[in-house]
């Protein structure tokens, strides 16, 4: 039998709500780039955010895990017009938590999240340990019905 513990997997995930209603991006690249423009990763639909609003840059921590941080402007120095709110503060630059609300203008905001899973090993088909503990006789009695 494997002896391999439940291994931790975690989803980024951007809400997103702008003009055109709200969705969801799951997020899986390296980078992301925010904003009106057409070629932006997540393109943001309204008049008051910039064409290249905010960069998002995956990093990771001491211990190997991933998360996002979200930079002001193109990510080059290029800041954008109206700047970054998050969570009630402007901010040039910020390590993303979950639940994060960053505000790119009115009725415009980016909600940062991420679930947290256990991913558990399958077991080899001839496990000795998996034993059934349903009785046959059981499933021929009300469920038939």
């Amino acid at each position: 039998m494997s002896n391999s513990l439940a291994q931790p997997h975690k989803a980024h995930i951007a809400i997103v709500e702008d003009d055109k209603g709200r969705r969801e991006i799951l997020l899986r690249k390296s980078k992301y780039s925010i904003g009106r423009a057409q070629q932006s990763d997540i393109r943001i639909h309204s008049p008051f955010v910039s064409r290249y609003h905010a960069t998002m840059v995956r990093q990771f921590d001491n211990q190997g895990y991933a998360y996002y941080e979200i930079l002001d402007g193109d990510g080059t120095n290029n800041f954008s017009a109206n700047g970054l709110l998050i969570n009630g503060r402007k901010v040039t630059n910020q390590h993303l938590k979950n639940g994060d609300k960053i505000v790119f203008g009115p009725q415009v905001c980016l909600i940062y999240q991420h679930t947290q899973r256990d991913i558990f090993p399958s077991l080899p088909l001839d496990d000795p340990f998996d034993i059934t503990l349903i009785d046959p006789a059981m499933m021929l009695s009300e469920c038939e019905d």
